[in-house]
């Protein structure tokens, strides 16, 4: 092996070294929650104790558990509809229209994200308190929106800036409508993004805690009761529900990452921009 080839190895080796220490890293508190919820122990402590599912039972017969599970579904399902619905439209104004203060509305539609979760829940609150929709299910879904909205937006706005310029001006020179072009191109076109974006914005408010901590009230979502959980007494529950609720996202991000990734393999395969 030439000495150039061995350097190459050598450098190849070392980065996959440290991709596998940062992901180990990223994922020891994960794994140790999936394991130690089929542990028999009442305590996450070793040595293993022995393979049990009764803190899922437990956690299957609690009925306050399953309410903030269906809170959350119920929530999630909401909130994603309605924040891919207004990326779209926030993603597909920017990419058709130019208008004074084009960069001011884009920074207001990304802005969200970036301000703190406690200032955003307290003036969720103060806001929602007003109106009469704190405490209640369409508060936190009115909250989530706000926040999984500006997500929806990036990612239908990538896909957007796929499409050729030209084919929309095409369609209007051959008669086409704004809306039946809209319909035609547009929407088969992102069709895969705002697929995307569903299970996105589903896993963003299903995740989500402080927000809904703040206005939920009685409501509470699943993260919501596993602090309430917590703050009772460490029960071996909470790694039950912390797995339950980790399958849960992973499945929606995973099945967001296979729909792309079928569409750029489906792009390359047609010999087209994906």
């Amino acid at each position: 092996m030439s000495r150039i080839r061995l350097t190459d190895a050598l450098r190849a080796f070392a980065l996959y070294g440290w991709l596998v220490v940062v992901f180990a890293f990223v994922f020891a508190p994960i794994a140790s929650t999936v394991i130690f919820s089929f542990n028999a122990d009442r305590f996450p402590s070793l040595p293993w104790g022995g393979f049990s599912l009764e803190w899922y039972r437990a956690v299957f017969a609690d009925e306050t558990v399953r309410r903030s599970f269906g809170n959350s579904l119920v929530v999630a399902g909401a909130s994603s509809v309605i924040a891919t619905f207004l990326g779209f439209t926030a993603a597909y104004v920017d990419y058709r229209f130019r208008f004074l203060g084009k960069q001011v509305y884009m920074a207001i539609a990304a802005l969200p994200p970036t301000v703190p979760v406690v200032i955003l829940g307290v003036a969720m609150l103060t806001f929602q308190g007003r109106i009469g929709l704190s405490g209640t299910l369409s508060g936190i879904v009115a909250a989530h929106v706000v926040i999984a909205a500006p997500f929806a937006m990036a990612l239908i706005r990538m896909r957007l800036s796929d499409l050729d310029p030209d084919l929309e001006p095409a369609a209007w020179n051959l008669g086409a409508g704004s809306w039946s072009t809209l319909r035609q191109i547009i929407l088969p076109f992102t069709l895969p993004a705002i697929v995307a974006a569903l299970f996105i914005t589903a896993s963003v408010s299903f995740d989500e805690f402080m927000i809904a901590w703040f206005i939920s009230g009685l409501n509470e979502t699943l993260p919501v009761r596993v602090l309430a959980m917590l703050q009772g007494q460490v029960s071996p529950r909470i790694n039950a529900v912390g797995a339950l609720a980790f399958a849960v996202s992973t499945i929606l991000v995973v099945l967001a990452q296979l729909i792309i990734a079928r569409r750029v393999s489906l792009g390359r395969i047609r010999g087209m921009r994906p």
